[in-house]
């Protein structure tokens, strides 16, 4: 036997054990539940790298062509040589895309443990062949059936051998010969073209049906003439009473050696569909993230007393939500990711009481005192990160219980990670661009192909989440006329210099495709980084923003133009003093008796008022604007509403007399206890609601006789933390981690590897030894004479066990002191912790 043949792997862990740990690390880091927690040695984490679960997610991240190649090994001989695989994924015409992408997919299928093995001698991993070969429960996707072999085990000799002979081979003396012998003449394309030439038209038809899969058919129990003919000659094989399969060998004749009907071995490109000017798409998106910005404030402020109420079974009503999207002047999906962004960002969170109700949190107010543009960055950093998805809202779960906004149910740990892979294709267009939704759509079903059913709508979690990621980062103003803007390619973490050359690169001559080309990171930023993108992005925003005002301009009608955003004392002021008639680039006050009042209400003169106007206003304060101020000051508390239940004083008795008189007062129930004062058994809120609805102005006072102003209450929650996201899994290993968990590994399994000399009760493989205490000691002791290496099993103080190979040096008060080879330096063991000892060969 060669060297070369000494040399290959026998198993998925030899295969292992001959990668370096740059190796090991690209596996560990792609498929990080491999190391949780951090196997022993080798031999385990080969075990568990075939694992359904373990399998089956590495297989869900696989990218088209890499997940055909998969298939194609699954119906080749096993093991297969690299030319099969070849002629499977190519054809027996050949394809030269095929041919240039299949080293890279059998490299990542090498990578990722999911096949092992020299390129003459390719394994796919045995639960990867169970869960991608062909079988009647569970059809392949190459839609091939199972082979000759396996479609004639239960057949009778007999009829094994009427087929040989109707297809014009020589009989055979048993069943496996014959098998073989049929096998051997639908694999010659020579002879099965010359089988296939004396076949009837309509026999033809029938396998032209068939070869495409799925390659089961009917039959009755007296065939036709066309299906018997292929029948007696085993181009069909019976599986089941009233069902006939065809052949593996059989298709792939008539499909020229295709394992797939198209190959995909390049992913779809993604092309700019419209172009526009980079200033323009940074100008459009400044704009929404203003609109963002603002939005998020206006829910916040009219949340700021208490917001709606918790539903028992946790999230917000419907009714709420409705009542929301009116407030905000946007449709309820709309409505729902603010208020998802909001929470995300941890500004708004449920207070905890017993009425338990939503509110703003403390964070909320320092959130309020950044400047613009960092506030901005906030919220889209957690966009990017979360994986609650307010798409779901209004869906039905598992359990057909509809989905609310701000309730359980929403996480979808794919959400991150497909933002990021979409901002991330839209990075790598030239400047301006804007692709078409459908082309990053199908970008991503190849690298992701689905796997497993499709929900009702027909598109796949992946497809939706990009769907609404194009939407959510239009309305954020990640992008603007759907091309990503420059700060929020700076936000991915891609520079802009990057994005500028990538641009001016786009020409005939490049060898990189556009949609190859690193615009930006391909894996999700650290925490640290993501710092320095949101620091970065906002940056680049801040001069985009428009400065906010110290102005507005009053007119005759009683409204006031702010021409754009206002300062927050201002815009605080001017919203209790007026009511915001509409909104849009210029916001619209109208000043009111009721909004003049309340103003009067919250402390303020109406000397104040009227400085406040003539400070703020670019034109002059208009005279009915004035007149409304004084004429509403002038009454104003000129009624004082008290408890008694509640009583109405006032010095003019005959305005007294006219609130009896009127017929308006009469279900508030008054009677005169002096000349200026009278009384209710209404509680002062009602009677001062009352008294307000007939067109007085009256004004609440304490029990000492002072005025009551009435001020906002800020509620706010406890101090609360943004949401964590849901990982996909366990999250991928650092280099510390990696480094850590490789040494361990090795040093596993050089324990379990290290030659042993014989002894009677030898362990089994991966056990630990075991050894009474007396050997054990006298063992120990006899390698501190003789310099001899051992073999020996531990449990620590938590239970772990490990196997290690150790030199003993010294053995003293019940411990032994030794240099331990699997971790490269001196340690000391408990002798009672040892289960047992065995001696090393030389």
């Amino acid at each position: 036997m060669s060297p070369e043949a000494n040399s290959a792997p026998r198993s998925l862990a030899e295969s292992l054990r001959m990668r370096d740990d740059a190796s090991l690390a690209a596996l560990l880091r792609s498929r990080p539940d491999l190391i949780t927690p951090v196997p022993t040695d080798l031999t385990q984490l080969a075990t568990r790298a075939g694992t359904r679960a373990s399998v089956l997610r590495a297989l869900e991240r696989l990218d088209r062509f890499a997940l055909q190649t998969a298939e194609a090994l699954a119906v080749a001989p096993d093991p297969a040589s690299y030319g099969t695989l070849l002629g499977l994924m190519a054809g027996d015409a050949g394809d030269s895309a095929v041919a240039a992408a299949l080293p890279r997919a059998v490299a990542v299928l090498r990578e990722q443990a999911l096949v092992w093995g020299d390129d003459d001698r390719l394994r796919l991993v045995r639960t990867a062949q169970e869960l991608l070969a062909p079988s009647a429960q569970h059809p392949s996707p190459t839609g091939l059936g199972p082979s000759v072999q396996e479609a004639t085990s239960g057949m009778s000799p007999g009829r094994i051998q009427e087929i040989v002979a109707c297809a014009g081979l020589p009989s055979t003396h048993d069943s496996v010969s014959a098998v073989t012998a049929l096998t051997a003449l639908f694999t010659d394309r020579r002879k099965m073209a010359k089988l296939l030439a004396q076949a009837p038209e309509a026999s033809r038809e029938v396998l032209s049906r068939l070869v495409w899969g799925p390659p089961y058919g009917q039959v009755t129990p007296e065939p036709a003439a066309h299906l018997r003919w292929l029948l007696d000659r085993g181009l069909l094989l019976p599986t089941a009473p009233g069902t006939v399969v065809l052949p593996r060998e059989v298709a792939l004749h008539l499909r020229e050696g295709r394992a797939h009907r198209a190959p995909e071995p390049r992913p779809p490109a993604v092309e700019p569909a419209a172009t526009h000017g980079a200033q323009v798409v940074d100008a459009t998106a400044a704009g929404q993230a203003y609109t963002a910005l603002a939005t998020v404030e206006e829910l916040l402020k009219d949340w700021d007393e208490g917001g709606p109420a918790v539903l028992r079974a946790g999230g917000l009503s419907v009714r709420d939500l409705k009542r929301t999207a009116v407030a905000l002047d946007v449709s309820e999906p709309v409505a729902a990711f603010w208020i998802e962004l909001a929470y995300a960002a941890g500004l708004l969170a449920s207070d905890g009481e017993a009425d338990e109700r939503y509110a703003a949190t403390p964070a909320h107010d320092e959130w309020l005192d950044l400047p613009p543009a960092e506030r901005w960055a906030r919220l889209a950093q957690a966009w990017l990160t979360a994986t609650r998805t307010p798409g779901l809202i209004g869906g039905r779960d598992a359990k057909d219980r509809t989905l609310s906004a701000l309730g359980p149910g929403l996480d979808r740990s794919a959400a991150p990670e497909v933002r990021h892979r979409v901002l991330t294709l839209l990075a790598g267009l030239p400047a301006g661009g804007a692709p078409a939704a459908e082309a990053v759509l199908a970008r991503l079903r190849w690298e992701r192909p689905l796997r497993g059913p499709r929900p009702d709508d027909g598109e796949d979690l992946r497809s939706r989440l990009a769907r609404w990621t194009l939407a959510e980062a239009e309305l954020l103003g990640v992008t603007g006329r759907g091309a990503l803007s420059a700060h929020g390619r700076a936000l991915l973490g891609a520079t802009v210099a990057g994005h500028a050359a990538g641009a001016e690169s786009s020409g005939p001559g490049d060898k990189l495709p556009v949609h190859h080309r690193p615009a930006a990171p391909a894996e999700p930023l650290t925490a640290a980084e993501q710092a320095v993108a949101a620091g970065a992005a906002a940056r680049l925003l801040a001069p985009l923003l428009p400065e906010p005002l110290d102005h507005v301009l009053l007119q005759a009608d009683l409204t006031a133009v702010a021409p754009g955003p206002l300062r927050r004392p201002l815009a605080e002021t001017l919203g209790v003093l007026a009511d915001v008639e509409s909104k849009g680039g210029a916001t619209v006050y109208r000043f009111t008796p009721a909004s003049v009042r309340r103003a009067l209400d919250a402390g303020r003169t109406a000397t104040d008022l009227h400085a406040f106007l003539t400070a703020h206003s670019r034109t002059p304060v208009p005279q009915p604007l004035a007149y409304l101020i004084d004429d509403v000051a002038r009454r104003h508390g000129h009624l004082r509403v008290g408890a008694a239940s509640a009583y109405v004083r006032c010095d003019d008795d005959a305005l007294l007399n006219e609130i009896l008189a009127d017929k308006r007062s009469a279900a508030l129930r008054l009677r005169r206890l002096a000349p200026t004062v009278l009384a209710t058994q209404a509680d002062p809120a009602a009677l001062l609601e009352g008294l307000r609805a007939m067109g007085y102005a009256p004004a609440a006072e304490s029990a000492e006789g002072d005025v009551l102003i009435a001020r906002a209450h800020a509620h706010r929650t406890p101090p609360r933390t943004a949401p964590e996201p849901v990982p996909d899994g366990p999250p991928p290993p650092d280099a510390t981690l990696l480094t850590a968990a490789i040494r361990a590994i090795r040093a596993g399994d050089l324990a379990a590897t290290a030659p042993r000399k014989a002894t009677g009760a030898a362990p089994a493989p991966g056990e630990l030894p075991r050894t009474g205490s007396a050997e054990t000691l006298a063992t120990v002791q006899a390698a501190v004479l003789t310099g001899e290496a051992l073999w020996i099993g531990y449990v620590n103080a938590e239970g772990s066990a490990s196997q290690r190979v150790i030199a003993p040096i010294r053995v003293e008060g019940g411990f032994v002191t030794a240099y331990d080879h699997t971790a490269d330096e001196v340690r000391t063991y408990p002798l009672h912790r040892i289960t047992g000892v065995a001696e090393l060969e030389e």
